[in-house]
C-alpha cells in the first residue's frame, strides 16, 4: 500500500531537483490540483492572447476576423470610405442641380418687340443666327453689327442673301470677324470690336443652349459691357449635346476654355 510520503517521493527525483509536480506548477504559474472551478494560470495554446496559438498572430486578437484588433482596423477604414461616398453624392447632387439651372436658362426666349441696342453681336455656329442679327440691325439706323467666327470662305454677300438682303444695304454697318474659333475667341473678338467702336451695350445673338456660356465669356472679356441676350433656336438640343454643352460651361467657369482655342488660318 502506497502512503502519501511514497507518492511524494515518486514525484520528486533523487538529487533534490524539481519534481513532476513542480514542473507542472512552476512554469505555468498555476495549479492542476486546485479546487473545482480553478483553472490553469498560464495561456493555453490557441486561446485568445496566445501569440503562437492565436490564428491572427496578435496578442489582442480573438481568433475571429471581426474581433479584437481586426475589428478595430475595419472600423478605422469605414469612416473615410463613408466620408468619400458622401462627398461624391454631394458632388453629383450639385452637378444635377446645376444642370437643371442650365436647362432653365437655355429655355430663355428672346425679348418681346422693341429696338435692340446699338451694338449687335452674332456668334456663328448654328442656323438663324446671322439672319436674326441682320434683321435686328435693320431696326436701328445707328446700329452696328459684328458677325464673329466667320469662316474664311464666307463673305457678306452670301450672309446677306440668306437673310433676303443685299450686301450693299448693310455693308457699311457690318463687320465680319474671322479669327475666333471658339466661344472664348468670339468674346475677345466682340470685346475688341465694341471698344474700338465705343459701344458698351451689346445685344448678343446665339442659340439658346449656347447663351449661358457665351455671356460668361463675354463678361469675362469685357467686364464693363452690358449684354442683352437674344437667343434663337435651338433652345434645347438632344441629351448628349446638352450634357456636352453643360460640361463646357463648367470648364469655362473654371477658366479651362483656353485649352479649346486654336488659331485659324485666314485666307489672303
Amino acid at each position: 500500500m502506497r502512503t502519501a510520503g511514497m507518492e511524494a517521493a515518486m514525484l520528486r527525483p533523487a538529487g533534490g531537483g524539481p519534481g513532476m509536480e513542480d514542473r507542472l506548477e512552476g512554469p505555468v504559474g498555476g495549479s492542476l490540483g486546485g479546487s473545482s472551478g480553478g483553472s490553469v494560470g498560464g495561456p493555453v495554446r490557441g486561446a485568445p492572447g496566445d501569440p503562437l496559438g492565436d490564428p491572427l498572430g496578435s496578442p489582442t486578437g480573438s481568433g475571429f476576423v471581426g474581433g479584437g484588433a481586426g475589428g478595430g482596423w475595419r472600423r478605422g477604414w469605414r469612416r473615410p470610405v463613408a466620408l468619400g461616398l458622401g462627398a461624391v453624392l454631394v458632388l453629383l447632387l450639385g452637378l444635377a442641380g446645376g444642370f437643371a439651372v442650365f436647362l432653365d436658362r437655355a429655355w430663355m426666349r428672346a425679348p418681346g418687340a422693341g429696338a435692340p441696342s446699338a451694338g449687335i453681336a452674332v456668334l456663328t455656329g448654328g442656323p438663324e443666327r446671322v439672319e436674326t442679327g441682320l434683321g435686328l440691325l435693320l431696326l436701328r439706323e445707328d446700329g452696328r453689327l459684328i458677325v464673329s467666327g466667320v469662316g474664311p470662305e464666307s463673305g457678306l454677300a452670301e450672309l446677306a442673301r440668306r437673310a433676303g438682303l443685299e450686301a450693299a444695304d448693310v455693308a457699311d454697318r457690318t463687320a465680319l470677324g474671322r479669327e475666333a474659333t471658339s466661344t472664348r475667341g468670339n468674346a475677345r473678338e466682340v470685346a475688341a470690336w465694341a471698344r474700338a467702336a465705343g459701344m458698351r451695350e451689346i445685344t448678343v445673338v446665339t442659340a439658346g443652349f449656347h447663351m449661358p456660356r457665351a455671356l460668361l465669356e463675354l463678361r469675362r472679356a469685357m467686364p464693363e459691357g452690358a449684354f442683352r441676350p437674344h437667343p434663337v433656336p435651338p433652345f434645347v438640343a438632344r441629351p448628349v449635346p446638352m450634357l456636352r454643352e453643360y460640361l463646357k460651361l463648367l470648364g469655362a467657369g473654371l477658366g479651362l476654355s483656353v485649352l479649346a482655342e486654336r488659331p485659324r488660318r485666314v485666307l489672303p
